[in-house]
């Protein structure tokens, strides 16, 4: 066998392994600007908003078997007359939304 063969198909396995390991296997997650609009029109069918933020350094998360990464955000929303600030914990990576609460 000629040994500039080897070394190319070694080259090009271990090229092609990073690729799918990396690309195919690999988690991706949610832009965090995606999942804010997504709350963000879930909130706006039950009332008017007048601001949101979210952190787009996600966090680790861990709650009972629950072991993922999350973003952090919050909305400001009028309901019954009153100005609420929301707060919501939401997957990175399906960008589900985990839990929401009164701040």
């Amino acid at each position: 066998m000629n040994w500039k063969v080897f070394i190319t198909g070694v080259v090009a396995g271990a090229a092609a392994g990073h690729f799918i390991n990396h690309y195919l296997l690999e988690p991706k997650t949610i832009s965090g600007d995606v999942i804010l609009e997504n709350v963000k029109e879930a909130f706006k069918q039950e009332g008017p908003i007048e601001g949101s933020w979210i952190q787009l350094k996600k966090q680790h998360y861990k709650k009972f078997a629950m072991d993922t990464f999350v973003y952090h955000g919050g909305i400001t929303a009028i309901r019954d007359g009153e100005r609420k600030q929301f707060e919501f914990i939401a997957d990175a990576t399906t960008g589900t939304v985990i839990d929401v609460y009164l701040a």
